[in-house]
């Protein structure tokens, strides 16, 4: 694979990473009656965690989007995994296992996918 096509999957996956995971936390930025309800008395989270979190998943997708940082990278990428493995858990735990949730392998893909040609981008 060249240099060239890694940039341009990289930029692709990055691009659709950060913009699930920014629009994922759009909710809670201002939280309605129906985050709150599945947050914070669904899955016992207090209401000002769901701020808290997501503004924290906005300023990883930035991150992820500006070139260089690349030791700021690594933790935006952790902490957005953290953030999805979390979620999925709390949402099993809280509601149970729904099939609906598989749709949840696009985030993850996603960011796989974006963190692997990122490794891949640096190392060539």
């Amino acid at each position: 694979m060249t240099i060239k096509t890694t940039n341009i999957l990289y930029w692709v996956f990055t691009v659709l990473f950060a913009g699930l995971m920014i629009f994922s936390s759009i909710g809670g930025l201002q939280p309605n009656e129906q985050t709150i309800e599945m947050i914070h008395k669904g899955m016992g989270y207090p209401v000002y965690f769901i701020q808290f979190i997501s503004y924290a998943k906005i300023a990883g997708a930035i991150v992820l989007l500006i070139p260089g940082l690349s030791r700021i990278k690594e933790w935006a990428y952790a902490g957005l995994f953290f953030d999805l493995a979390g979620a999925t858990f709390s949402i099993i735990a809280a509601f149970g296992f729904n099939a609906g949730m598989l749709g949840m392998i696009i985030w993850f893909a996603t960011g796989i996918l974006s963190y692997y040609f990122w490794t891949k981008r640096n190392r060539a």
